[in-house]
């Protein structure tokens, strides 16, 4: 079993709006401190949202998603990388049109979220403020453009994956040659909308005896109470864990959290437990890119 990379992501804008001890996303030295923070407490992954702003409504392309703003993406790495910790760099924009994220690539990220399944997202866990939607399709054609332009950046995909149609697509593009091996692909339970899939044991269980040949899998659970346990379970099982202000504010024991750095104290301590070892930023380089990986 490898060493437990632990994600984190600290963006909670999207997800978890009014959430009282989130930074303004344009505040990239507040925003990157969590990540460092959090680095320093355990993480060796970084998915991070730079600065973004969700469409008021559905585009003539029929998709509601993200625009960018480039220059907050690169002052975000830039603070994330300036105690020279070196962690994984995940550009988490999944939401975001081809374009814009193939422009993007061009500040050379570690990695590139994509989902391989549609996008269908609603957030509103605080029924006072109006909902964050989001919708696109992402058809094969989308999904091969995406894998050749990062493959021609050096930048590898993490495969987002709301349910196992996103196994196919992932097994579709990889035999056109564009994936790096071993896929990273994310497994995302509880997010709301229509691509969830519900958080429980059994979800698990599933998506995990489904999925394709050398792929490290990594979870991301949107529920303040199951996360916990799946997330467990996962250390368990060998598969890796996401955690932060993005998937779920709140302690095991329901408390607000002030800092991204105690969620990831959780994750260490439950790994301790068991005696898997957290993963170094090192050890997390060579898990993710290839033993080759320097």
């Amino acid at each position: 079993m490898d060493d437990l990379i632990i994600t984190v992501t600290c963006d909670s804008s999207m997800s978890y709006p009014g959430f009282p001890h989130m930074p303004p996303i344009e505040d990239t030295e507040a925003v990157g401190q969590q990540y460092v923070d959090a680095v320093n407490a355990g993480a060796s992954l970084c998915h991070h949202h730079g600065v973004h702003y969700l469409d008021k409504e559905m585009g003539p392309d029929g998709k509601k998603l993200s625009t960018i703003d480039h220059d907050g993406w690169q002052r975000l790495t830039d603070k994330i990388k300036s105690v020279g910790t070196d962690p994984i760099i995940q550009y988490g924009i999944a939401s975001a049109r081809l374009p814009e994220k193939i422009k993007l690539m061009e500040q050379k990220p570690d990695m590139m979220s994509y989902a391989f399944n549609v996008h269908d997202e609603y957030f509103r866990p605080d029924p006072v403020l109006p909902a964050n939607e989001m919708y696109s399709l992402h058809p094969r054609d989308e999904l091969e453009a995406a894998s050749r332009a990062a493959a021609e950046h050096g930048v590898k995909l993490e495969i987002e994956c709301f349910y196992t149609g996103a196994f196919w697509n992932l097994e579709f593009i990889r035999q056109l040659g564009t994936l790096q091996d071993p896929v990273w692909a994310t497994l995302f339970f509880g997010w709301p909308g229509g691509a969830w899939t519900p958080p429980t044991h059994k979800s698990m269980t599933y998506l995990v005896d489904h999925l394709p040949p050398n792929v490290n899998w990594n979870v991301s659970i949107m529920d303040p109470v199951m996360q916990w346990p799946l997330a467990a379970m996962a250390i368990g099982m060998g598969g890796h864990v996401r955690v932060g202000w993005e998937d779920n504010p709140y302690l095991p024991n329901g408390d607000m959290s002030k800092h991204n750095a105690q969620l990831v104290e959780v994750i260490v301590r439950m790994a301790e437990t068991i005696g898997r070892p957290v993963a170094s930023v090192e050890t997390a380089r060579k898990i993710v890119f290839g033993q080759a990986a320097q």
